[in-house]
């Protein structure tokens, strides 16, 4: 584990973001909260808030740390088949968040996979990646920037 106890203290954020690709119709039953197992964003919210706050017991050597807040928010496109997932943690401490959004938004992506498999067993998750972080000694950082 790295050692972060020189380090300062600072508002620490990072959004990250995972992509669900399924069918449309499948797309309108989830937005609708029609599928089979039910309110499927509900569950995947908080499926991915809980994980956040779970990460150094998921990921080898992520640091434990006090967790101010966490979202996880969808946009489903039904006209692309799409369900966009984005989480935002933050805290106040001597490491960053990153670990924490892309765990959240995993986990959600596969809650959602596993909501609608019952309607399509094809649906795919991806494009998981960091979108932007801020605070810490490197400063803020935002993809395609």
């Amino acid at each position: 584990m790295v050692d972060v106890s020189e380090k300062s203290e600072t508002t620490r954020v990072a959004r990250a973001e995972a992509i669900v690709r399924t069918r449309g119709d499948v797309v309108v039953l989830l937005a609708e909260g029609n599928l089979p197992k039910g309110d499927a964003l509900s569950v995947a919210r908080i499926a991915g808030i809980m994980a956040a706050k779970k990460t150094p017991e998921l990921v080898p050597l992520c640091h434990p740390l006090p967790i101010s807040k966490v979202t996880v928010d969808f946009e489903p496109n039904a006209a692309d088949g799409t369900i966009r997932i984005e989480a935002l943690v933050k805290t106040r401490g001597v490491t960053g968040v990153e670990m924490e959004a892309l765990t959240a938004v995993s986990v959600a992506a596969l809650t959602v996979f596993d909501m609608i498999k019952a309607v399509d067993k094809a649906a795919i998750i991806d494009g998981i990646r960091v979108l932007a972080k801020s605070g810490g000694k490197s400063g803020d950082w935002e993809a395609g920037a």
